[in-house]
């Protein structure tokens, strides 16, 4: 039984002498050449799939505050347009009050306004025409 004992206490001493060798010719290795894990592969996919969602949102806002912009540019155009027809409208109200329906211009808006629904929205138009 002692030279067991002797044996297994010398397989020790050499497997100890061998295991630090070993673990210092694998350092450097292992520090220059890192391999991805599984586990980082999946957190890069993860990353990448947040960047990719962060852009997206960021694409998104930017085209709605975009639509945003051109409803209010609608609006505001016909907010416009809405303001130059009731300035029309006075305006045309104060030519029917002024023209003189027995001259020649009357008489020919007379002929004119009826292809119209009222004299207003022909003299309206009228006026749209002689800008």
């Amino acid at each position: 039984m002692d030279s067991i004992d002797k044996l297994l206490a010398q397989l020790q001493t050499e497997y100890q002498e061998v295991q630090p060798k070993q673990q210092q010719s694998k350092s450097p290795i292992a520090k220059s050449v890192i391999l991805p894990s599984p586990k980082s592969a999946s957190f890069l996919d993860n990353l990448l799939a947040e960047v990719q969602a962060d852009f997206a949102e960021e694409d998104a806002a930017i085209e709605l505050k975009r639509q945003q912009e051109l409803e209010q540019e609608r609006i505001r155009q016909e907010q416009l347009k809405a303001k130059q027809l009731e300035a029309l409208k006075v305006q045309a109200k104060v030519w029917l009050a002024k023209v003189d329906p027995l001259s020649s211009e009357g008489l020919w808006f007379e002929r004119f306004a009826e292809s119209y629904s009222s004299k207003l929205e022909a003299a309206i138009q009228y006026l749209r025409n002689n800008e």
